[in-house]
Parts: structure tokens; C-alpha cells; sequence
């Protein structure tokens, strides 16, 4: 079954259990009424989650259900799919014996979404070093579930981490990376590539017809035409020239230092960054409790709250739900535009 408007229940993996993913899945049912927030499911530990519950004080009653079923339940309960964690859950102590259940509440998450039984996956925060210990192979979620997709899809997947809030929209190009190692490993084709799972998203995914992409630099004053590094003239550049010969709005090597105040950002509908911290460094600024990671490329549409797993809050009732409201309510916003969209992936 689906919701009153149509849509399909959102599916959330747990994340971690002994973090802040079951108190921040709490919390943002409790607050389902004022925020007009999405109907989801959460595929975890229904134990955990009523445990959890009465640590915070919150007054749920939590129901197994199957995905279809989840959305006519959300009013009244918390719908569940269970997946049970084998050993014993203390909030705050990470336990790798349980990695094992939060990789397969990730994988029935994906399965649901790409079956059409849930509308899209959205993960709360995994720790990944327990994940690490328990034979968890990649480096994070998105690896993780750009290797889901293309066991189901049969293609290669190039995903691409999207943070956004309500101000800005930004796409780191190289990520996990060292900084010293960044000028050897950026390319023209990397950039490239971001570039176009950038574009094809913001109008895929959030109803954007002719997106226009501002992209930095990667040294101080875009380089000041080889004064300053001779990268932005002979990778970025290059990149920018491809771009807009493709058709795609792509302006640029901008510098990175004036890019992100508010009469810039009105110029452009995201920004591409060639590292990590020139990329979110400006998004938490502007937005750092309700930001949104979202991974664009994939099949699926796949959100998530942009912090960890926060050991020391869980159970404490001082963790902050915005950032997993948000993801939850970008989810559905994205999954209205995707089914408005008249073609199929890729």
C-alpha cells in the first residue's frame, strides 16, 4: 500500500545500532504530525528501536510490517522490517558482532527500492570501522551501494556524493583522499564525469531542466592563469571547455574563496569542488544541522543524514533529528521528480 498522496514508504536502514540512528529514527516519527514528514519503515532491530524508545522517553508503538504495508501503518506506529542484531546492544558500545546486520539492513533497503516495493533508501550513519572488523570490504555506504547496483543493474555505476541544504548544493570531485595526493589523482575525465551524473540528477532527480554547474578550482585564485599552479589551466580548465561543448552550463576554474557568499550561489544551481574540504566546508557553514548526503548515479535514489553515528549521544536524547528529516523529505521531493521523469536509467 502507499501513502495518501501515492507515494511509496521510504525505507531506512538503521545505520549502527549502537549510535544515534534508532534515537534519530524515533525522533523523527515523533515529530511526523508537525513536520508533514514522509511515511517510512525502518529495517532494523524492532528491540533495539523499543529499547531506545523508552531510553528517550518517546511513546511508540512499533509494528513489524512488510514495505507495502508500511505507509497505511506510519500514522499510528513505527512499521519495522526486522532484521535482528545477534548480540546484545548497549547504546554508545559499538559492537562489530552486529556489522553483520547493519551491511543487511543496507542490502534490503536497496532490494526493496529497486523492486518498486519502497519509493527510496535513505541509511543512517554507520560506524565504518566496526563494519571494517566484521569483513565489511569498502570504504564506505556509497561504494557499498554503487556495488549493489551493479550486481542488479549488470552496468558499472559512477556515483557521485551530493551535499545540499537549503542554501547549497555542492559535489566534491576527488573525496577520502590525503590532500597532498589530490593534484596527482584529479583528471579532466573525473571532473568530466562528476559534471554529468551532476547534471543529469539535479534534472532527473530535483526538476532542474537546464542545470547550471559553477566549478572551482583546485589552487588559490583558480590559479591566477598558471601563477599559482599550473592544474586549473591544464585539468579544470579542459574539464569546463568539454562541458559546455556537451551543452552542459558549466562555468569555470572559479575561484573557490568567492564562489559560496549569496550572490554567487544565485548563479548556479550546484557547485563541483576538486576536494573534499573545499566542498564541505562551505555546505556546513550554511546548513551544518540540516544537510543532506545524497549519492546521484545510481538506479536508485538514496539520501542520508550528513553526520556519524555520535556513540556519545545515543540514548541521551541529545541528538538532533533535522539532518534525518531532511534526507527523509529530499528522498520523497527527489522520488516525485523521478517518477515525472520519462526515460529509465542510466
Amino acid at each position: 500500500m502507499t501513502s495518501e498522496n501515492g507515494a511509496r514508504a521510504l525505507a531506512l536502514s538503521m545505520g549502527d545500532p549502537a549510535g544515534i540512528g534508532p534515537d534519530i529514527a524515533l525522533m523523527a516519527w515523533a515529530r511526523r504530525a508537525r513536520t508533514r514528514i514522509p511515511a517510512f519503515f525502518v529495517v532494523g532491530d524492532p528491540a533495539v528501536l523499543s529499547e531506545r524508545a523508552g531510553a528517550l522517553g518517546i511513546d511508540v508503538s512499533i509494528e513489524e510490517r512488510t514495505p507495502e504495508s508500511a505507509a497505511s501503518a506510519f500514522t499510528n506506529t513505527l512499521p519495522v522490517v526486522p532484521v535482528r542484531c545477534p548480540a546484545a546492544v548497549r547504546a554508545g558500545e559499538a559492537d562489530p558482532a552486529n556489522g553483520g546486520a547493519v551491511i543487511e539492513a543496507i542490502r534490503m533497503a536497496v532490494e526493496y527500492v529497486s523492486e518498486g516495493r519502497a519509493g527510496a533508501v535513505v541509511t543512517a550513519p554507520i560506524a565504518k570501522s566496526v563494519l571494517y572488523n566484521a569483513g565489511f570490504r569498502f570504504p564506505g555506504h556509497t561504494e557499498y551501494l554503487a556495488a549493489l547496483a551493479s550486481e542488479s543493474t549488470g552496468a558499472d555505476v559512477r556515483p557521485v556524493m551530493l551535499l545540499a541544504n537549503q542554501h547549497l548544493r555542492v559535489a566534491p570531485v576527488t573525496i577520502h583522499i590525503p590532500l597532498a595526493r589530490v593534484p596527482g589523482e584529479l583528471t579532466t575525465q573525473d571532473i568530466v564525469e562528476t559534471a554529468q551524473v551532476l547534471a543529469d540528477g539535479l534534472t532527473r532527480r530535483f526538476g532542474i531542466p537546464s542545470p547550471r554547474l559553477a566549478i572551482s578550482g583546485l589552487n588559490p585564485h583558480a590559479g591566477e592563469n598558471g601563477a599559482i599552479g599550473s592544474e586549473d589551466e591544464e585539468i579544470v580548465r579542459p574539464a569546463v571547455s568539454q562541458l559546455q561543448a556537451e551543452g552542459i552550463l558549466a562555468y569555470g576554474p572559479l575561484p573557490a574563496d568567492t564562489m559560496f557568499h549569496e550572490e554567487a550561489r544565485a548563479a548556479y544551481d550546484a557547485a563541483i569542488c576538486m576536494y573534499h574540504d573545499q566542498a564541505l566546508i562551505p555546505v556546513k557553514t550554511l546548513g551544518f544541522h540540516d544537510g543532506v548526503n545524497i549519492t546521484l548515479g545510481l538506479p536508485f535514489i538514496r539520501t542520508s543524514p550528513d553526520h556519524g553515528t555520535a556513540f556519545s549521544l545515543a540514548g541521551t536524547g541529545q541528538a538532533r533529528p533535522d539532518s534525518l528529516i531532511s534526507a527523509l523529505m529530499m528522498a520523497a521531493g527527489m522520488a516525485a521528480h523521478e517518477a515525472a521523469w520519462p526515460t529509465s536509467f542510466p
